[in-house]
């Protein structure tokens, strides 16, 4: 049985074209985002978080999880048209 997240992301991704999904890989959190995320992150991984920002976290956790699905879809897309070349991942440190 398919989650209501599966099912959503399913939907989206059949109104993906190439250009769409092109641009969908390109998107990337902004530096301020990125950091409040990473100081979530990091507080969550000491235990410390307050209760408004354990909301605030999850929320943006959420969000990545959806975004990395409909990335995966877009990349789908782009793979089955011939268009798709993976680059490499390039990690925080």
């Amino acid at each position: 049985m398919k989650t209501l997240l599966s099912r959503m992301v399913d939907s989206l991704g059949k109104c993906l074209t190439p250009e769409c999904a092109r641009r969908l890989l390109n998107l990337k959190a902004d530096r301020r985002v990125q950091a409040r995320v990473d100081y979530l992150a990091d507080k969550c991984n000491e235990g410390a978080l307050t209760s408004h920002e354990r909301s605030e976290y999850e929320s943006y956790v959420r969000f990545g999880t959806f975004v990395a699905l409909l990335k995966s879809k877009a990349r789908l897309l782009l793979k089955s048209e011939g268009q798709y070349a993976p680059t490499r991942i390039r990690r925080r440190k």
